[in-house]
């Protein structure tokens, strides 16, 4: 399969089936539909505009940035739509209907609200699209469209995390009926939204009462990404010099708990552009959930989740960053993540000790060296177990990070004395 290739959107679909049937029948019975919605995509890295986890086919490693993009956008968007349906899908072709009706209405929602992609419904001879034949090239389209700007890291970051706001924007729209007036209330919005990050950037850049460069920069980088007009960039950049406090930023009325999420997570991710977080940022990333109605484990699962991507990404980070020690961030990372699996160290020897693999590379480490294919082994398997802890199911962990090392750092201290 080939993303580039006509016909890729329907290949792509007929491979991940049984995935889209258990989403839409198990994963929304454990808490809210958003809250799913955001363990699915999260892991994928879609709102923070890369491609983080693996996509698990087995041509992936072949697919560049922008085929990967477009994958887990298909996948978000179906996602948001299978997540809200009330009822078990039983056989294959239940969920062939509901996956057209939603393909159906990815054509109809990029047309109406974002007109800059709009594509017709016939062939040049006059001939009727099917709805994944328009989808499929009108999500070619939008992706053409990010990747316009993908020659910077942090451009091509605060472009393609817009397109989590599609995704969001669509879960709303699946559920009315499209007239000229719905249309103009969600190109409004898409707009308004666009702009909250920007109040969301500037309320977080004069967190420390200073504008740094990495910042002056990120604001630049998400002007060119986010398409305003003409007057509202004039009004994003006068709110950026003055600055503005938690409750000037006014989100919108209607915002959802991903939604809020989100915006928390680009405001953590502005305070991380100089890899730093002082006590006058930490305060600020407090009040912020304060207002937004989060607890305190939801900015701590948060800063888990963005300081987790830095680290993983930290080599490309460098261009535009100031240097910080390495190991002073790793280690406020590994403080956090241990902090979480001591919490959690009953469940996790559990998951340990049912893995009779694993339990056999850890008896054997505590009288010989293990081999590099044993090491690498035991890392997937520990990195499997850390991922049955509630914290760790919705974030994406930073696999290149966690080395084996690093992972015997993060259990429990006494772990491997209970564990048997």
């Amino acid at each position: 399969m080939k993303p580039s290739e006509k016909g890729w959107l329907k290949a792509y679909l007929d491979f991940r089936q049984d995935l889209l049937r258990n989403l839409s029948n198990d994963t929304k019975k454990a808490s809210h539909p958003e809250q799913s919605l955001y363990r699915v995509i999260q892991p994928t890295g879609l709102m923070y505009g890369q491609a983080v986890d693996s996509l698990q086919h087995p041509d992936a490693r072949a697919w560049n940035e922008r085929d990967k993009m477009k994958i887990l956008l298909a996948e978000s968007l179906i996602s948001s739509s299978l997540l809200f349906v009330d009822r078990k899908i039983k056989t294959t072709e239940e969920l062939s209907e509901i996956i057209e009706k939603t393909l159906d209405s990815i054509g109809s929602f990029y047309n109406n609200v974002f007109p800059e992609l709009a594509t017709p419904s016939k062939t040049l001879f006059g001939k009727k699209k099917t709805p994944i034949e328009l989808a499929e090239k009108i999500l070619d389209k939008r992706i053409e469209l990010t990747a316009k700007h993908s020659q910077n890291f942090w451009v091509h970051f605060f472009h393609n995390s817009l397109l989590f706001l599609d995704v969001f924007i669509f879960g709303q729209w699946i559920h009315t009926n499209a007239d000229k007036i719905v249309s103009d209330f969600f190109k409004y919005e898409r707009e308004e939204l666009r702009f909250s990050v920007i109040k969301v950037i500037a309320a977080a850049a004069h967190s420390n009462h200073s504008l740094e460069f990495e910042e002056r920069k990120l604001l630049d980088y998400f002007l060119i990404s986010a398409g305003l007009s003409n007057d509202k960039k004039k009004e994003a950049q006068e709110i950026f010099e003055r600055g503005i406090s938690v409750e000037e930023i006014n989100l919108p009325t209607n915002n959802s708990w991903i939604l809020k999420k989100y915006f928390l997570e680009m405001a953590i991710l502005t305070i991380w552009a100089d890899k730093r977080v002082e006590g006058n940022e930490q305060n600020f990333l407090v009040r912020l959930c304060a207002y937004m109605g989060f607890s305190p484990d939801d900015l701590e699962n948060s800063m888990i989740a963005i300081e987790g991507f830095v680290l993983e990404h930290w080599d490309h980070l460098d261009t535009l960053q100031n240097k910080q020690d390495y190991n002073e961030v790793s280690e406020r990372f590994i403080k956090r993540m241990s902090d979480v699996t001591s919490s959690n160290k009953n469940r996790l020897i559990k998951e340990v000790q049912q893995n009779a693999e694993l339990m056999s590379l850890l008896r054997m480490a505590r009288s010989n060296e293990l081999n590099s294919a044993d090491k690498k082994r035991m890392q997937e398997f520990l990195i499997v177990a850390l991922k049955t802890i509630p914290t760790f199911v919705i974030i994406s962990l930073p696999q290149r990070f966690l080395t084996l090392p690093v992972l015997l750092k993060i259990l429990p201290a006494d772990f491997f004395s209970e564990i048997g």
